[in-house]
């Protein structure tokens, strides 16, 4: 593959969850073209499972999608440096109302390459110990135990679309699955 370089980045947008910027890009045949990049600092998700082997799912609106959307629970970290363990250990806590002293990474994923950075890490969560939920002021969040057998099957129905949700389940059945 021929080699293509970055000539120029400007800042177009200092959001509160990403900037936007315009990237110059120099092709190989001399041409420069402006592609869009958008920086996100990453985020960490969890998928929680309780001791009878149901998931605990979240439900809640997303802007982007005018929609009511089940994914399993996740959240940006609160500073780049921030180690994603302790933002999934964090979100699990918020969003469920569930503790667990002991994650097992699963999977990163990034979940829009042609365009933005994010990374997600996505840990698994077992030996829950409830505690109660601690949602930010703006979010309205429902929790709901799902059987891994459901989930895939919402997956494969085209119910459940949501990139890290559909990664980490699948992660999970090829991992721990019957």
């Amino acid at each position: 593959m021929e080699e293509l370089k970055r000539v120029k980045r400007e800042l177009r947008y200092e959001g509160v969850l990403v900037n936007i910027y315009a990237d110059t890009i120099a092709l190989p045949d001399g041409k420069e073209v402006e592609w869009d990049y958008i920086h996100h600092d990453g985020a960490a998700a969890v998928v929680p499972v309780r001791s009878d082997g149901k998931i605990l799912m979240v439900r809640q609106y997303r802007n982007a999608l005018d929609r009511v959307t089940l994914e399993i629970p996740a959240g940006k970290v609160d500073r780049a440096d921030e180690p994603k363990i302790e933002c999934a250990r964090r979100e699990l806590e918020e969003e469920t109302g569930y503790r667990c002293d002991k994650l097992e990474y699963l999977i990163s994923v990034n979940t829009t390459v042609a365009l933005c950075d994010e990374l997600i890490e996505i840990y698994v969560a077992r030996d829950l110990t409830a505690s109660h939920q601690r949602l930010d002021e703006d979010e309205y969040v429902d929790v709901e135990a799902c059987d891994l057998d459901e989930l895939c099957r919402m997956i494969y129905n085209g119910e459940l679309r949501d990139s890290k949700t559909v990664a980490a389940i699948l992660a999970y059945q090829v991992k721990y699955g019957k």
